[in-house]
Parts: structure tokens; sequence; C-alpha cells
């Protein structure tokens, strides 16, 4: 019995051993990798207070797949300059140095072109979103391009698909492609019925063992559909019944646009780039970019931002554009987990006296990302941010406008995930009226909310505090 005892004393002894062996050399790694600071604090922290499943966390969301090039940045890169080569006789807007500096920026780090005499639609909420989406669904003739985070198998997702299925056997090409892990509770059948049909249904970076590890961490968040080249919508709106039905708590509360106008072939040229990705075709001509008349007088610009390129182009475009404000920087977004920069150039242009607000929902779908983001209120607060709790259901909007010269809807959130490991797509636009449009919606909202005041928040509990504050901790990972 004694030495049975040794033995197990033994076995335990080298198992920890080899555990925190393991531990120091996945610390060195990160160390080595010259990553934020701050995410590599968060990591190590884990990795050291959560034996085993710190371990586990780091295998599935940790690991840095750039140098591993999950898609190699030359070629993703070519990718999206060689749809772009086949419209170059569509002028687009050249930029001088008399307009915002947003579309230098852009076009310099993302190949975005911007492009004048668009007409733009707003919807604020699913219901009316869906039916102009099936209205315009119901008019095409050549192909339907659609590019959703999640894609369900409910009431809505079914009523879209059936129309999609009634367009294919029109002879209409669709092509649509869902992310996989958005859809991991979606039953493959209900897209298995879209391939029978005709549809090519595609999903975006397949998440199987032994890959899973490399790939779960960098998901497409982009929603983009693009109809015969000329119609297309973006925003933060997916396809599911809770955009249209709303929460337990309330109605869904999102932004989305309708655009008509040359501004549609960035739309294209996001989506076929992301098609090659998964389908290794890659579609170009004139059929996707057919020659358009102006439709309006929206000057628009379509931006993407990925994990795979050199830069952190969302993040350095909105840091850039805080910094840029001179009377007023509004933000709507769900989830609140800025960086570092982004925190920084939010209380210094507080600081320097713009009118900067924040809206966030009160009440949220994750409950996590939530508490993260309730630990940054009191410093924006402390530098003169204002923040608004949205009540009236759950914020799903992802829109910016600032100083009536600017705005922006997409799907990008305020959050270290967004800005870093997602692939996301949003419309900026260069006018005053929609500037103003959007405006009127944020400050429509705005008499939804609770103000927040600096010492209502401060008498909170501390139980919420100590949450909030060991939430952040790993606000860099959520």
């Amino acid at each position: 019995m004694t030495d049975f005892s040794l033995l197990g004393e033994a076995a335990y002894v080298v198992f920890y051993i080899l555990y925190f062996s393991l531990i120091f050399s996945i610390a060195l790694v990160i160390i080595l990798d010259n990553r934020n600071p701050v995410k590599t604090m968060a990591w190590i922290l884990v990795l050291f207070f959560l034996p085993v499943v710190g371990l586990v966390f780091y295998f599935f969301f940790g690991r840095s797949t750039r140098k591993e090039r999950l898609i190699s940045r030359k070629g993703y890169s070519r990718l999206r300059k060689r749809p772009m080569a086949e419209f170059q006789a569509q002028l687009s807007l050249p930029v001088s140095k008399d307009q915002h500096i947003l579309m230098g920026f852009f076009r310099r780090t993302c190949n975005a072109l911007t492009f004048e005499g668009n007409a733009l639609a707003i919807h604020t909420d699913g219901a009316s979103m869906l039916l102009d989406l099936i209205r315009e669904v119901s008019k095409a003739r050549h192909h339907i391009h659609l590019e959703f985070y999640i894609f369900e198998n409910d009431a809505t997702g079914r009523l879209l698909r059936d129309i999609l299925i009634d367009k294919a056997r029109e002879g209409v090409k669709i092509r649509v492609l869902y992310d996989d892990v958005g859809c991991w509770k979606v039953d493959r059948a209900f897209y298995e019925q879209m391939l029978f049909e005709g549809i090519d249904a595609q999903s975006f970076l397949k998440v199987r063992f032994p890959q899973f590890t490399s790939k779960v961490n960098y998901r497409n968040h982009r929603k983009i559909v693009v109809i015969d080249g000329k119609v297309g919508f973006i925003g933060g709106m997916n396809i599911a019944d809770r955009y249209i039905k709303g929460t337990s708590w309330g109605p869904w509360r999102d932004t989305h646009v309708k655009l008509s106008g040359k501004a549609v072939y960035g739309l294209q040229t996001a989506f076929l780039t992301d098609w090659y990705v998964v389908d290794r075709t890659l579609l170009t001509g004139e059929v996707f970019y057919p020659k358009m008349r102006e439709k309006g007088t929206v000057v628009a610009q379509i931006v993407t931002s990925d994990p795979v390129g050199e830069w952190r182009e969302m993040m350095q475009g909105i840091m850039m554009a805080i910094s840029s404000a001179r009377k007023y920087f509004y933000v709507q977004t769900p989830y609140l987990l800025p960086t570092e920069q982004i925190l920084t150039a939010l209380q210094t242009a507080a600081l320097a006296g713009i009118d900067v607000r924040i809206m966030i929902p009160k009440k949220a779908d994750t409950w996590l990302t939530h508490k993260g983001s309730f630990s940054y209120l009191d410093m924006l607060m402390k530098a003169g941010v204002r923040i608004y709790l949205y009540r009236k259901g759950f914020l799903h909007s992802k829109l910016m406008v600032s100083d009536d010269r600017w705005s922006t809807v997409g799907s990008t959130n305020m959050d270290f995930r967004s800005f870093e490991h997602n692939f996301e797509a949003n419309a900026f636009f260069y006018d005053k009226e929609t500037a103003l449009a959007l405006k009127n919606i944020f400050l429509e909202d705005q008499k939804k909310c609770m103000f927040l005041v600096p010492k209502m928040w401060a008498a909170r509990s501390w139980s919420n505090r100590f949450t909030e504050s060991v939430v952040r901790l790993l606000a860099p990972l959520l």
C-alpha cells in the first residue's frame, strides 16, 4: 500500500511539473509574440489563475494565427484589388486634401474607393429592413449575394430561404455566405435544402477538429447583401426572429441601410473577396459591376477590416475620426470594450471640450461583455464623456456620427473582438444630409435612455464594482 501511495504522490508531482512547465512555455511564447501588452498580461493571468481551463481557453482563442497565415496577407490584399481592377473605368471620387481625412486613410490602408451619387434608406428596426430586403430580392434578375454572421433556421430565416429558393427556380444565381461559429446551432439540413435547390450556400472558415483551435477566434461578422450589383444592404442586423420580435425585455433596436448607386461596388468587392476565401473561385466581370447613373447625392465608402492585414483599419480610422472631431462625436454600440487607443482618444476629445456621447444598452444579451462594458464608464465620465443607457429593449445598433460631416453604419462594435479578430464591414458617409439623419436617430433614441450621472454611478454596490473590475481583466480576450 505504501508503494502505491508513493507512486501516486510521484505521479502527482510529475503532473504539476509538466503542467507548469507547459504554462511557463506558453507564457514565454505569448511574450515573444510582441502583442498588445494589455492582452499579453490578460492571457498570462488567465493561464496562471485558471488552471487547465485557462490552458484550454488559450488553445481555442488565444493563439495568434497571423504568422501562420490563415489567409495570407499578400493574397488577401491582392484579392481585394483584383475585383476592383475590373471596374476602374467606373470613376470613383478623387480624394483631395479638402475632403475628410478618413477618405484618404481608408483608400490607402484597405483599398476602399469613395463613390458619389448614391441613394440611402435607413432602417432602425428588423421588420422594415426584412420587408425592404424581400422587396429587392424579388426584383433580382441575375444574381443575389448574401453574407450574414447569423442566418437562423427560424420563421424569419425560413421565410427568406423560401423566397431565395423561388428566385433560384427562376434562374437567378444565389450565393449565401454564413459564419460557421455564428451558425453553430443551426441544423445543417437548413443549408442543405438551399444547396438542393441550386443555391450555393457556404460557411466561412469552417471550424472542425483538428483545425478547430486555429480558426474559432477569427469570425466573419459582416452583414452584406448585393442584388444584381446595383442595390446593397449593410449594417448590424442578422437574419433571425429576435431581430424582428425583440427580446424578453423589449424590442430589438438596430441600424441597417440600403444603398443604391456605385457604392454597391464596394459591397460587391467585399463579398466576392470573402467568397474566394471559402470557394477558391474569384468572380470578376462587368456583370457584377454594372454601369449606373447617379441615384442620389450621398458620398459613400465601403470599408472592410480583418485580422489578416498589417493594419487595424477600422480601429485606426475610428481613432482618427475621434481625434478629428471639432464639435461632437456620438456613438451607439451594444458592447463597449475599447482598446487603449480608442479609450484615450475618447477621453482626450471630451477633455478638449468636444461633446462626446456614448449610448449602450442598459440590459444586454451577454452578461460577461456587459459587465466588462460597465467597467469603462467611470474613466469615460471623469473625462467628460456623456453616457446614456438605452432602456427600451436591447440596443444592437453600431452607429457613429460627428460634426454633421460624416457618419458610419455597419457591423463593427466598439470592442477588442471587432477591432482585432473579426472580419467587419462598415459604410462611411461623407455628407451633411446623412449625418443629420443619423444624428436625429441618435437623439430620438436618447429620449429612451437613462442619462448616467457620475454620482449615481459611484453609488453602485461594491460587489458590482468588483465583478466589473475582474471581467475587465479579460476584456482583451472577449
